[in-house]
């Protein structure tokens, strides 16, 4: 009696595909392109739009009245947001920034006051405040606005970043919604960054062009 070799189509095992593992391989092809445009921005072009649009994060209602602000240090092609932190250092206000906690993989915020000799060299190459010379602050109820960094935007608050997912799992244990803001260049913002449960959407996004109060379009 010969064996049946043919299976029915019901009987047949089904691999479905993994959505999640779809939006990172979209997320990636995107995160590449959009670097890769950045790249290509002379130093000169690259400083002079940067100061455009730390310009308008600075003319935003909600950061003149912030008291408490967290920001971050650029590196590479990436928007000179250290204009902005020393801005707000100007403008009196209290300013974190985030050092990344290598052992629980997380970020930690800590109190600066001078750029010149609070932050140094860490993680990724990225400058970060030095523990013995910056305040632990745990205060997180109390911070009022956060310029987010990212690879890409678009104009319904979707960030792209660079796929560690730091400021995702920081804005998760916040005990509240603080404005969140980015500024970026024109060339970064795309008609739809694709979106997981887990990617927080930001309030305002800055260009050298335009100022995007995100879900209602430009001002």
């Amino acid at each position: 009696m010969a064996l049946r070799t043919d299976v029915p189509p019901f009987a047949q095992k089904t691999v479905m595909p993994d959505p999640h593992a779809d939006i990172q391989t979209r997320k990636q092809a995107l995160r590449q392109r959009i670097i890769a445009a950045r790249d290509e921005l002379t130093p000169t072009l690259q400083a002079r739009l940067s100061r455009e649009i730390i310009r308008q994060l600075c003319g935003l209602a909600a950061y003149r009245t912030a008291r408490t602000v967290l920001g971050y240090l650029n590196f590479g092609s990436e928007l000179e947001s250290e204009l902005w932190v020393r801005q707000a250092l100007a403008d009196g206000k209290r300013v974190l920034l985030p050092r990344v906690n290598k052992a629980g993989n997380h970020l930690e915020l800590f109190e600066v006051g001078d750029l010149g000799s609070d932050v140094a060299p860490g993680a990724f190459g990225i400058h970060e405040p030095i523990i013995e010379r910056c305040r632990h602050f745990e205060a997180l109820d109390e911070i009022d606005l956060i310029l987010l960094p990212g690879v890409a935007f678009d104009r319904m608050g979707g960030r792209l970043g660079y796929g560690g997912g730091f400021f995702d799992k920081l804005l998760a244990h916040l005990p509240h919604r603080p404005v969140l803001i980015a500024g970026a260049f024109a060339l970064q913002v795309v008609k739809e960054i694709p979106q997981e449960p887990t990617d927080c959407k930001i309030d305002w996004l800055v260009t050298e062009n335009e100022t995007i109060r995100c879900n209602l379009g430009s001002t």
